[in-house]
């Protein structure tokens, strides 16, 4: 990846001007391992308290909708510089595709020909609202995180832009309200929003260590990876996604009203209140499409305790089941998966020493991922030569790790070393590093 520091200095002419601060912040890509399609409220509450276990709770009387998620930060990133201006415009450049782009506060809103840099708007916006007095600012950013396949590479943006101003500002605000507050500002520019899930993962992920969100009573909790042989494979199947989002829309429509229906027959229920036999008994007179979608969801929640608990106790057998009844459900009840994406997990799942294999991201196309044994990887890799002949086109295989949450970076630009000339006869007789420790006494009988 660029050496976001030097890049940004270049392209605002600031190499040689070191009194202009200039922070970093890198925000990762995730995946959902389980969980994903589960609606979600808006926001959570600011109020946190952190308890034994890994465990952090967010407002748990919230009145949340079911979300509920197994998922990950990888190490695929967007990077992020921002620097102050002495106007007052806000300057946008995307180093990859060297393409720039500018606005005003008056103007901050978004604007579909802004495109990317529509993904730094919301970080402006929220530190506006906190501060009352913002100034211009120099944006650069560029990553490595593959769009288009559900690994949030918009979000991160956001979340690099964000914290990388945190930084700037000196902005003390907790990771819970941060997340609150930028989701806020997403949705007032956007007119929706990620799932608050998708902001707290980025912000709270930990290396090697997955991420459990439950939104609907608060709950985060971290659980160390046991995959420490196997390898994570993210695979996209380069099925074009054109003409999706109405089929995408209708999910979350129906998934919805079965919701709707269920707090009619339950008052305040949630998807999480109900077994899997009850949903059957409740939804019984229910249209059979929202009856197989919400129960869709209701299994997916409880796979996703499942797997909390089959990580807990290192049972790598139990939780490769669990993976893989997910994308049957996904491609049967939930009906979005497609004959493509479904022959990449058929063929993970026949190889003997995988961990789980489905589907990730909204569907009809998309990725996957695989998790399976190091010395097993190169085998799967090899049968992609036999999807390109029946389908046409070549898959992109990707190989991640599991990775930590945004942070602020140091700017390697900064410090450059000074050149040193030729040491007289002098200094060269002198030794390069001096010690002023002295050397310890011979104990007796030495």
């Amino acid at each position: 990846m660029l050496d976001i520091g030097q890049v940004h200095r270049k392209e605002y002419e600031l190499e040689g001007d070191r009194s202009n601060p200039l922070s970093i912040a890198e925000a990762p890509g995730r995946i959902h391992f389980l969980g994903e399609l589960a609606p979600t409220a808006a926001s959570v509450e600011d109020d946190t308290q952190e308890i034994s276990n890994n465990i952090q709770t967010v407002g748990a009387n919230n009145g949340l909708k079911s979300g509920f998620f197994l998922s990950a930060a990888i190490d695929r990133y967007i990077n992020v510089a921002v620097s102050l201006r002495k106007d007052n415009s806000f300057r946008f450049y995307a180093a990859d595709l060297n393409e720039r782009k500018r606005s005003t506060l008056i103007n901050l809103k978004y604007k579909r020909e802004d495109r990317w840099a529509n993904y730094i708007k919301p970080a402006i916006y929220l530190f506006d609202e906190l501060l009352h007095s913002m100034k211009g600012l120099n944006f650069s950013f560029c990553g490595d995180i593959p769009q288009n396949i559900g690994l949030a590479s918009s979000l991160a943006i956001e979340i690099a832009a964000a914290t990388a101003l945190r930084s700037l500002l000196r902005i003390q605000i907790n990771d819970l309200t941060f997340a609150n507050k930028l989701q806020e500002a997403h949705m007032k520019l956007f007119g929706s929003a990620p799932p608050i899930a998708d902001y707290l993962i980025c912000l709270m992920a930990r290396k090697d260590q997955f991420i459990i969100v439950d939104t609907t009573d608060g709950e985060i909790r971290l659980i160390k990876s046991p995959f420490s042989r196997f390898k994570f494979l993210l695979v996209d199947s380069r099925v074009p996604r054109i003409g999706t989002e109405n089929e995408v829309e209708g999910r979350r429509a129906e998934i919805t009203k079965g919701l709707e229906l269920l707090s009619q027959k339950r008052s305040g229920a949630t998807f999480k209140d109900f077994a899997s036999s009850d949903l059957l008994e409740v939804l019984g007179d229910f249209p059979e499409q929202i009856r197989r979608r919400s129960m869709h969801i209701v299994e997916e929640i409880r796979r996703v305790n499942d797997a909390k608990d089959a990580l807990e106790r290192n049972d790598l057998a139990s939780l490769a089941k669990i993976i893989n009844h997910s994308h049957d459900s996904l491609r049967d009840l939930y009906e979005v998966s497609c004959p493509e994406v479904d022959w990449l997990v058929k063929r993970a799942q026949e190889i003997e020493g995988n961990a789980g294999s489905r589907m990730t991201g909204l569907g009809f196309g998309g990725c996957t991922y695989t998790i399976i044994r190091r010395e097993l990887a190169e085998e799967y890799k090899k049968r992609m030569e036999e999807y390109e002949r029946i389908f046409g086109f070549r898959p992109v295989i990707h190989e991640v790790k599991l990775a930590t949450r945004a942070r602020v970076i140091p700017d390697r630009s900064a410090a450059k070393p000074k050149v040193q000339g030729p040491r007289s006869e002098k200094t060269k007789r002198e030794p390069a590093i001096t010690s002023s420790r002295q050397p310890r006494p011979k104990r007796k009988g030495a």
